[in-house]
């Protein structure tokens, strides 16, 4: 099977699809307690799988903890090469409600709970949720790499980070993928984009639809309906397929809740643009 959108190695070493799927909608609204169709989203999860994505990222803090545990459930005993990547760092006080905690025995005991939950040895990739300006920074990604000396974690990623924050941290530990909200009506951090494509740093575009605004024909993209229909495309298929060619580390996530919309989302790894389409498309809904 040809990969969903080729191959990324995160970390130099760790092969993935760069088309993978994101859990966050898996939980009930506002991200909290379970699905409201638990067997859908066990269906869903084998079916990802099936089609080729072997890039599955949690949380956990999505439900908090129901992600993880749908995950372990939906698919272990896990397939080889499947790669789970989790986070850890935000604490849940009720639908819609987060807060970073950077203390390292707070993160410790993340890690040690996703690995339950996900019935791992190691946890292949794990990002610092948040970066807590409570607790030094040099703190937050000492515990992780204790845990990554320790077996227990393979690479370690950051989430909502700058430049300057991805510096800061490959002071102290390697880099080797950034989750960042990013989209095609959402570019601010394209400078990070950028830094990721020329040191090799894996680009984790999360909310790649806008929340699902970019798959609605009335959205806040005017046009895009009419430039994905001359793709037979849709909007929300042609915003997958430009940022798979924005660069080369773009490993986009799109969540969703139904079989059919996962299905949908993976066909936009079949869609080819040119150099100058994805240009135009970067241009018109920028909002550097």
């Amino acid at each position: 099977m040809t990969p969903l959108g080729g191959t990324h190695l995160i970390g130099g070493e760790l092969p993935v699809a760069r088309l993978g799927l994101g859990t966050m909608r898996l939980p009930g609204p506002g991200v909290w307690g379970p699905p409201t169709d638990r067997a859908e989203a066990v269906r869903l999860l084998r079916r990802a799988v099936e089609l080729g994505v072997d890039l599955v990222d949690t949380a956990d803090s999505y439900g908090p903890h129901v992600s993880e545990e749908l995950i372990a459930e939906a698919l272990h005993p896990y397939p080889a090469g499947l790669v789970i990547s989790t986070k850890g760092g935000l604490t849940r006080q009720g639908p819609d409600a987060w807060a970073a905690v950077g203390r390292p025995e707070y993160l410790r005991q993340c890690v040690e709970l996703s690995l339950r939950r996900l019935r791992l040895e190691r946890i292949d990739l794990y990002h610092l949720h948040r970066i807590d300006p409570a607790v030094p920074l040099e703190d937050q990604l000492g515990v992780l790499a204790e845990l990554r000396a320790e077996g227990k974690i393979g690479h370690i990623g950051l989430s909502e980070v700058e430049v300057e924050e991805i510096e800061r941290a490959r002071a102290v530990v390697p880099v080797a993928t950034v989750q960042n909200v990013f989209n095609l009506t959402r570019q601010r951090l394209r400078a990070t984009l950028d830094h990721c494509t020329r040191e090799g740093i894996g680009f984790v575009p999360f909310f790649p639809l806008g929340r699902g605004g970019l798959a609605r024909p009335d959205g806040p993209t005017p046009g895009l309906a009419a430039l994905a229909a001359a793709h037979d495309a849709t909007p929300a298929q042609l915003a997958l397929a430009w940022l798979l060619h924005l660069s080369p580390t773009t490993l986009p996530i799109p969540g969703t809740s139904r079989t059919a919309h996962l299905e949908q989302n993976l066909a936009a790894a079949r869609i080819t643009l040119t150099e100058s389409e994805v240009a135009d498309l970067s241009a018109r809904w920028t909002d550097a």
